[in-house]
């Protein structure tokens, strides 16, 4: 039976686990994501959330507290300088677990953790910084139609000789059209 149980060992001692979730949070921290077995990223959720949430007060004294976790100054000055701003208006849930599939060597559940504001995909903000709105509307669809012609003319064409001539002659064009205005 196992009551009173609350902790996964993760078939650690309890030096030997506290010093590898410090280490998996400092890397959390640092790289923003990091790929493990879904038991450690559970154990790592219950790890760095409380820091993430001490990180959002700048003060002398959380900053100490969150050191005393991590052991690490720059990973503490990088949480608290770039992670902690981003997280500021967020109540919790600061981590994404996403399942990718089972290790080859012994068959263990292996997963992604990440913190969930660094990530762009599932973030709205990156959609609205690229909507632009023209005076004309009219303009901006003939604009858009043009560059997706462009596009599809150059991917269409698969030798790198005939895509370095293209580029050759439009600037040549551009610059008679130029001397051609400049004598009127």
């Amino acid at each position: 039976m196992r009551h009173g149980n609350k902790v996964n060992n993760l078939g650690r001692k309890s030096a030997h686990r506290k010093a590898m979730l410090s280490n998996m949070a400092g890397s959390l921290i640092q790289h923003k994501r990091i790929n493990t077995t879904v038991a450690k990223a559970k154990a790592l959720r219950g790890y760095v959330e409380p820091l993430l949430t001490k990180a959002k007060t700048d003060s002398t004294h959380s900053r100490r507290t969150v050191f005393s976790y991590l052991q690490n100054k720059d990973i503490v000055s990088e949480l608290f300088r770039e992670v902690a701003p981003k997280i500021a208006n967020r109540e919790g849930g600061y981590t994404r677990i996403i399942r990718t599939g089972y290790r080859l060597g012994d068959n263990a559940e292996m997963c992604m953790i990440e913190l969930v504001d660094f990530n762009e995909i599932y973030t709205n903000e990156k959609a609205k910084k690229t909507t632009r709105r023209s005076r004309r509307a009219g303009g901006a669809k003939k604009e858009v139609e043009e560059t997706v012609v462009a596009e599809t003319e150059v991917v269409e064409e698969t030798a790198p000789e005939a895509a370095a001539e293209e580029t050759a002659e439009t600037p040549e064009e551009d610059t008679t059209s130029e001397e051609s205005t400049e004598e009127k």
